[in-house]
C-alpha cells in the first residue's frame, strides 16, 4: 500500500513538472520573436543547455548554492554587532571565497548585459 502511495504522489508530480515545462515553453515562444537577434540565439542556445542538464549536475549546482548561502550566513554572523571599545579594531574578513567569487562574478556579468541591453 505505501508503495502504491508514492507511486502515487511521484506520479502527481511528475504531470505538475510537465505542466510547468509546457507553459514555460509557451512563453518563451511567445516572447522570443521580440528579441534581437543576438538575444534569440542566446536563449535558444540557453533552452538547449536547459534540456540537457542531468539530474547530477543539477544536485551539484545546488549543493553549490546551498553552500555559498551557508558561507554567506556565517561571514554575516562573524561581523561584531555591538561597536568595538575605543582603540580596537574589528578582525579583518577573510578573503573572498571561490563560493561567494563565483556569485559575485555572475552578479558582474549580469550587470554587464544589462549595460550591453541598455545601449541597445
Amino acid at each position: 500500500l505505501q508503495y502504491y502511495e508514492m507511486s502515487y504522489g511521484l506520479n502527481i508530480e511528475m504531470h505538475k513538472q510537465a505542466e510547468i515545462v509546457k507553459r514555460l515553453n509557451g512563453i518563451c515562444a511567445q516572447v522570443l520573436p521580440y528579441l534581437s537577434q543576438e538575444h534569440q540565439q542566446q536563449v535558444l542556445g540557453a533552452i538547449e543547455r536547459a534540456k540537457q542538464v542531468t539530474a547530477p549536475e543539477l544536485n551539484s549546482i545546488i549543493r553549490q548554492q546551498l553552500q555559498a548561502h551557508q558561507l554567506s550566513q556565517l561571514q554575516a554572523l562573524a561581523l561584531p554587532l555591538t561597536p568595538l571599545p575605543v582603540g580596537l579594531q574589528p578582525p579583518s574578513l577573510p578573503a573572498v571565497s571561490a563560493g561567494t567569487g563565483l556569485l559575485s562574478l555572475s552578479a558582474l556579468g549580469s550587470q554587464a548585459h544589462l549595460s550591453k541591453e541598455d545601449k541597445n
